[in-house]
């Protein structure tokens, strides 16, 4: 994903088995700031076939770390 995107990623948050393959959320730092709190991560929606090999990805949502789920 750090190739594709050009951001690193900070971890998966989800792992979900769909009828053809695979669907993965990868959480990735698009913006740091100081202090870190305030930096802009994203979420994006992979979906991976049956032996894993990327099919598509989008992103689902943009928040910054130190914000709260609502």
């Amino acid at each position: 994903m750090e190739g594709l995107i050009g951001h690193p990623t900070e971890g998966v948050s989800a792992v979900k088995r769909v009828a053809d393959g695979w669907c993965v959320v990868v959480d990735v730092l698009e913006l740091p700031r100081i202090p870190d709190t305030t930096s802009l991560l994203a979420s994006y929606e992979v979906q991976l076939d049956q032996d894993g090999e990327l099919m598509e990805y989008c992103r689902v949502r943009r928040y910054r770390r130190g914000s709260a789920d609502e």
